[in-house]
């Protein structure tokens, strides 16, 4: 799956991408261990394929606070209602399952898709980090966005009307999720 796909996926990410796919094998390996960041794989609904994967991180259980990173979407799953649903998901299971008080989205300051997602869904923007970090021999300002528990009753009543399938016509959306939102 990510050896074959384009390597600008991997831009923003701090792994890939992969020269072959042992490499990716590799990195896989890793992943399925870890525990911080947690990974999960996307399937589609239909066949099982792996579309892509997104992980928790920063996973504070004594205080409520959780990251969502490492999102990796093949061109299979880019700019999907399931992409949409995958997102809506793991924020349901960490408000409604897990009664988390903060979710966090963070992404290079560059990364504009990332920003865009991170708006769409709900998130608000809190500020750039400045020289965050380093990845793939460069600095990195980071943009820190977040939905706290307050604010997920109206962001999840909002995914869950724009996901409906009453809100598709021939896979067009009726309604944005701003729009549903009321923003």
């Amino acid at each position: 799956m990510a050896v074959q796909d384009d390597a600008s996926a991997f831009t923003y990410l701090f792994y890939g991408p992969f020269a072959s796919r042992a490499e990716f094998d590799e990195w896989l390996r890793g992943a399925c261990a870890s525990q911080d960041p947690l990974y999960y794989a996307i399937v589609e609904s239909a066949g099982g394929t792996v579309v892509g994967f997104a992980s928790y991180l920063r996973i504070e259980p004594k205080i409520g606070v959780i990251e969502v990173g490492n999102v990796y979407f093949s061109h299979r799953l880019r700019q999907t209602p399931a992409a949409t649903e995958s997102m809506f998901l793991m924020m349901r299971h960490v408000f409604v399952d897990l009664g988390y008080r903060r979710y966090e989205w963070k992404c290079d300051s560059l990364n504009v898709p990332s920003r865009k997602a991170a708006d769409r869904l709900g998130f608000v923007y809190e500020g750039t980090f400045r020289q965050a970090t380093l990845y793939k021999g460069r600095s990195r300002d980071t943009a820190w966005f977040s939905v706290i528990d307050k604010e997920w009753p109206k962001i999840g009543g909002a995914l869950e009307q724009w996901l409906d399938p009453a809100n598709f016509d021939a896979g067009r959306q009726r309604k944005s999720l701003a729009a549903l939102r009321g923003d």
